[in-house]
């Protein structure tokens, strides 16, 4: 047994217990299992298309592997052609590396009943990744600090149809950059117990994620499970730089699971056609993925794709789009012919406020990436503003609807209860239903309801104060946030987290650059 599992096993075992009996318990669904089909929009001739363009990318023109001496030296036993930094891919090279990554993992949370799987037909559902600034009612738009971000991660644990921590749901500006992923991560592995993703902002963050979830889970579990996903952006177009496959190294090497993700623009990062974003979208996947199985074949890793379109006038993305909406369901398609998870969606908008904007362009790309099967969303709740801000009231305002994806992904029922043929010959023609006994039976869970929306009479609403739905969701997140209580973590844990960010703060001076 290694010393920090050692030290879990022997400290703290009664307190522990005490706490978990007083402990307030909020429930949480479990991660979404389809039970409807994915929506599919291109046909075997345009797949095909598209797959053998995106190799006559990586054979032809080739992608770039910057400041990393390393990568370049792997390519080149791999049998790629390596000009200075410019990797050309043989055909088939990419697609036959990729050949030994899962087609689905778990990912473990502390609390073995929040693990999820990833990849299949299920879907995970995470908040809002990166945004520096945040947005409330009481301080309207303002530089994020790591009290909001306690908050958040504490509103995401207490979120029921969130299934996971998520990463930095917002940018706390108020710490040092070098130290500020310490106080992330003893956050979610704290205030939280759903899984979490790890640091990426520089290969030694990563590093520190990884050590620090050793000490969570101890040495030895680490290395032979998976306990944390990681968000790997691709400097689209074609470009791979050193800081994001470094931090996709430390996580391949350690078994720990990266989402390789092009961030798109299209018009501005990509082509303005479909097909040719979908072309670049295939080719710097199959790069990535491929790399992440030269570091460590068999490691875990998420297919993503994160697109958008330009808004032609003000260069500003759009979110909503029925381009961006063709995108991410011909992305599915491919990425499930390459036998791997699939990340892309979320809460997108380009509104400044949690308006009817808002909500148009977030239940457009909801309902979008259900249909896509999504396997992994990111920004699920919580997007302002194009992802600069992560706004209060809209965090739990989409954390709400989330539910509306949990229910139509159970698709219809057809077991004797879901046929009700019981019903109908009790109540014949002419009569109602709602007193007849399958309604008594199924109410409670009959139809999926809002946990936030205003259903009451008009005159009641107008009584009460006509409260508008961001009103309703900020006396949400006060209630929320008053409510909460730590779950139950191992006091000796706990000491050991804290002590390891405590030294690591200590080994460098601040950095805010």
């Amino acid at each position: 047994m290694n010393e920090v599992a050692g030290r879990r096993s022997r400290s703290g075992g009664g307190a522990s217990r005490r706490a978990e009996r007083t402990a307030i318990s909020f429930e949480t669904a479990r991660y979404i299992q389809r039970n409807i089909p994915n929506f599919e929009i291109l046909n075997e001739e345009a797949l095909q298309i598209i797959e053998h363009n995106a190799e006559t990318v990586l054979e032809e023109i080739g992608v770039n592997f910057v400041e990393n001496p390393a990568a370049l030296a792997r390519w080149r036993d791999a049998g790629a052609d390596v000009q200075g930094e410019r990797v050309h891919i043989p055909r088939g090279l990419a697609r036959k590396l990729i050949s030994t990554a899962p087609k689905s993992f778990v990912q473990h949370a502390r609390n073995p009943e929040r693990n999820v799987e990833i990849g299949g037909r299920s879907l995970v559902l995470a908040p809002v990744y990166g945004p520096p600034f945040v947005r409330d009612m009481e301080g309207g738009r303002r530089y994020a600090t790591l009290e909001d971000f306690r908050n958040f991660v504490k509103l995401g644990y207490m979120s029921k149809w969130l299934h996971h921590s998520g990463g930095t749901v917002c940018e706390p500006t108020d710490v040092p950059v070098n130290k500020r992923h310490l106080d992330m991560l003893l956050a979610h592995m704290t205030l939280s117990d759903k899984p979490f993703m790890g640091s990426v902002t520089e290969p030694s963050r990563a590093q520190d994620s990884v050590d620090m979830a050793k000490i969570l889970f101890g040495a030895e579990f680490v290395e032979q499970n998976t306990v944390m996903t990681s968000l790997i952006n691709i400097n689209s177009p074609m470009v791979f730089d050193g800081i994001m496959m470094g931090a996709l190294e430390v996580y391949a090497a350690n078994n720990q699971a990266s989402i390789v993700s092009p961030f798109i623009v299209g018009g501005a990062m990509a082509p303005v056609t479909v097909a040719g974003t979908l072309t670049q979208v295939l080719a710097e996947i199959l790069a990535g993925v491929s790399y992440s199985q030269l570091v460590r074949p068999g490691s875990p890793v998420i297919a993503g794709a994160f697109v958008t379109s330009i808004d032609m006038n003000s260069g500003a993305p759009t979110f909503g789009t029925p381009e961006a909406a063709h995108i991410t369901y011909g992305a599915g398609q491919l990425v499930r012919r390459l036998g791997l998870p699939y990340r892309s969606g979320g809460s997108f908008c380009g509104s400044k406020l949690p308006d009817a904007q808002a909500a148009y362009e977030t239940a457009n790309s909801l309902n979008m990436a259900l249909l896509a099967g999504v396997n992994f969303m990111l920004h699920a709740c919580g997007w302002l503003e194009g992802g600069l801000v992560s706004s209060y009231e809209k965090f739990v305002m989409d954390a709400d609807q989330l539910g509306t994806l949990h229910h139509l992904a159970q698709g219809i029922l057809m077991d004797e209860n879901g046929q009700a043929m019981d019903a109908i010959r009790e109540v014949g023609p002419g009569g109602h239903y709602l007193g007849c006994q399958h309604t008594q039976a199924n109410f409670k869970s009959a139809f999926w309801r809002s946990d936030l929306f205003d259903y009451k009479p008009f005159e009641t609403w107008a009584e009460e104060g006509a409260r508008d739905t961001q009103t309703l969701a900020n006396e949400r997140v006060r209630k929320q946030l008053a409510d909460y209580q730590a779950p139950d973590m191992d006091p000796g844990t706990r000491e050991a987290l804290e002590a390891f960010v405590t030294r690591r703060k200590s080994e460098m001076p601040d950095a805010f650059i």
